[in-house]
């Protein structure tokens, strides 16, 4: 008995045309995408000009750029081959800077969550908003190193006065950033909760971080990141970690053993890089 193939539809054929947009359809999003010609036209000499004036303010200079980096490679040439006699010493600090950054992490993140919520402008009333981000500006104007050696003089040499300027510091850059992701979540939440009366602390609580709790990770994870390398300089001025050795060993001209010590701090942020990158993929 003879069967029929069904026919496929039309616009499933191989080389059958796909629908058309409307003209004033596809006008209209022309528009919404496109950046008009001229403004564009007007904005290429008013970038280059900024960089001119920026390259010139800077003293960029090519010329030097090319005749140092004969200097920097006779500089990499000595750090090889790296020394490990000391291996057990630059472990021992990467150790250090590893809690130090954790400790640091953990305490600036949980400040900057309590503090984000009176910089997020969709929950803290205006009298508190305003004075909330002029602190963490003022806050984030300043460097780390700054706020080390503030701490260095306060409470002495060692990794308590790192972690502390690790904290100071991450209320200042990831609080902003918290308060943001909260400024971004879903209205239509916020607004049930609102509507059927919902206390403040409610909102928060089953409105607004829910949704922004994979990003508030990430950031955290970020933070994380950017303390471990934060840690390693805080530790040039007294501030504990594997800085201060670092630091020694450039002074000492002991180049075996500063090619050991980058190294090693290359392998520790390459694993922690990964490791919070699979964190991030699973979490958003």
């Amino acid at each position: 008995m003879a069967t029929t193939t069904p026919e496929r539809a039309p616009e499933s054929r191989p080389g059958a045309r796909r629908p058309q947009l409307e003209p004033a359809e596809r006008d209209r999003l022309e528009r919404a995408f496109s950046v008009p010609r001229s403004r564009f036209l007007l904005g290429i000499p008013i970038v280059l000009a900024l960089l001119v004036w920026s390259f010139v303010g800077a003293e960029f200079d090519f010329a030097k750029l090319g005749e140092g980096a004969v200097n920097m490679g006779e500089f990499l040439s000595r750090m090889f081959p790296p020394t490990w006699d000391k291996l057990g010493t630059i472990v021992a600090l990467l150790v250090q800077t590893l809690q130090m950054a954790i400790v640091g992490t953990v305490l600036g993140a949980v400040l900057s969550l309590v503090i984000a919520f009176g910089a997020a402008s969709n929950l803290a009333p205006k009298w508190l908003y305003y004075p909330t981000r002029w602190a963490m500006n003022v806050i984030r104007s300043l460097p780390d190193l700054v706020f080390a050696l503030m701490f260095v003089s306060a409470v002495g040499l060692g990794p308590f006065a790192g972690i502390l300027a690790m904290t100071i510091g991450s209320i200042g850059s990831i609080g902003k950033i918290f308060a943001e992701a909260m400024e971004a979540v879903d209205d239509g939440p916020v607004t049930a909760i609102k509507a059927v009366g919902g206390s403040r602390r409610q909102v928060i609580q089953y409105a607004v971080l829910p949704q922004a709790a994979p990003m508030l990770v990430s950031y955290t994870l970020l933070l994380f990141e950017g303390n471990v390398r934060g840690a390693t300089i805080l530790g040039m001025v007294g501030a504990g970690g594997i800085g201060l050795e670092l630091t020694t060993a450039m002074k000492m001209y002991d180049y075996g053993h500063l090619s050991a010590i980058v190294l090693c701090i290359i392998l520790l942020v390459t694993v922690i890089d990964q490791a919070s990158a699979i964190i991030r993929r699973r979490i958003t």
